[in-house]
């Protein structure tokens, strides 16, 4: 059984390591806490921060294939939502011959799609898959800056 001792001793050493990782100077237990949540909400901004250079420097759409039994699972991703852009992807999915079982779309300002797709052929393979869409992409790109 633990004492009460032992648990309050547990309690001030979390507290000195909470203090000492946040570099608080705080004494007391409430104000070692609000420098923690002053940190931690620091250390969000500087993520948020990260991730949206991440996303300026790399404007690339994020299209991933998976192989499934008798298809594939397909995502896309895109900061800016192209005019047409569903449109074009689905065309590029019927040249292939993919019939779209499922699927779950948003194109509000950002476009991403998650679809199931089964084939026709069994010599298809993933890469073209991504290929397709890549090209589908590309084609509203540039349909949209002429």
């Amino acid at each position: 059984m633990v004492s009460r001792e032992q648990k309050k001793a547990a309690l001030h050493e979390k507290l000195q390591l909470l203090r000492s990782v946040t570099n608080s100077h705080a004494l007391s237990k409430t104000s070692i806490i609000v420098d923690a949540s002053k940190y931690i909400q620091e250390l969000k901004e500087k993520v948020g921060a990260v991730a949206r250079d991440l996303e300026e420097a790399n404007p690339l759409p994020a299209v991933t294939v998976e192989t499934m039994e008798k298809g594939f699972l397909i995502n896309v991703f895109l900061e800016k939502s192209l005019p047409g852009l569903l449109v074009s992807i689905l065309e590029a999915f019927e040249e292939l011959g993919l019939d779209v079982l499922d699927a779950d779309v948003s194109c509000t300002n950002r476009f991403r799609l998650e679809a199931v797709g089964e084939h026709q052929t069994e010599s298809m393979d993933a890469q073209v898959v991504r290929q397709a869409v890549l090209q589908a992409i590309q084609k509203c790109r540039e349909s949209e800056e002429q």
